[in-house]
């Protein structure tokens, strides 16, 4: 069975739950598996450059450690993809540009919201690496902090106003840039009325399509 490893670079393990409840729809019996493994010597969220270097050297040594088919950065600023990927022959994705490329496969435009302001530098230059920054509609970031973001309902009002935000700036689907924002998915769609994608789940879809016989890290789609 292959061994599908999902890691969330934040030391919070309620974050992390949410990352495993988003995966349960690609769980199945005798399928691949979905680990999701917590960094502790992670920040409890990621919020700015600073918090981003932070986590790429122990997130290489824990990828270094741990054998997997395929490696999974479950952050909505994708750190350390290139250093992971450089200690490990095996394929590594991130979830923001596993969830760009499933948006632009949807629509023209897209939009994301993001948890913090300071967020957009480190997404602009993801797009810019994909080539895709001349498609985004527009960035609303929430300003609020992981443990708002979690609760329930708390951010649901917010995030269903970005969203709207977004639309009316021509986004046809939006990207929840945050692994935080999983639970809140289906209401930002309906408040939205266009596709949002909740960006664990795209990375999932990249994932298995990664562990299909003849597939490679080269042939496996974009990260």
């Amino acid at each position: 069975m292959h061994r599908i490893l999902v890691i969330n670079p934040n030391s919070s393990h309620a974050c992390s739950a949410g990352i495993d409840a988003a995966l349960a729809p690609f769980r199945w019996r005798g399928g691949p598996s979905f680990d999701v493994a917590t960094l502790a010597e992670g920040p409890p969220a990621i919020y700015d450059w600073r918090d981003w270097h932070a986590v790429v050297d122990p997130m290489c040594r824990l990828i270094a450690r741990e054998p997997a088919d395929v490696y999974v950065v479950a952050c909505g600023s994708d750190p350390g993809i290139e250093a992971a990927r450089a200690v490990t022959r095996q394929p590594v994705f991130g979830v923001f540009r596993s969830a760009v490329a499933a948006a632009v496969a949807r629509a023209e435009r897209f939009g994301v919201i993001a948890i913090v302001a300071s967020s957009e530098a480190r997404h602009r230059a993801a797009l810019r690496a994909m080539g895709l920054e001349a498609r985004l509609a527009a960035e609303v970031p929430l300003n609020v902090s992981m443990e708002t973001l979690l609760e329930p309902v708390t951010a649901r009002a917010r995030m269903a106003a970005a969203a709207k935000l977004l639309t009316e700036a021509g986004a046809e689907t939006i990207v929840l840039a945050c692994t935080g924002m999983a639970h809140h998915r289906a209401a930002v769609e309906d408040a939205a009325g266009v596709p949002v994608i909740e960006p664990c789940q795209a990375a999932a879809a990249q994932a298995l399509l990664a562990t299909c016989p003849g597939q490679t890290a080269g042939s496996a789609g974009m990260a």
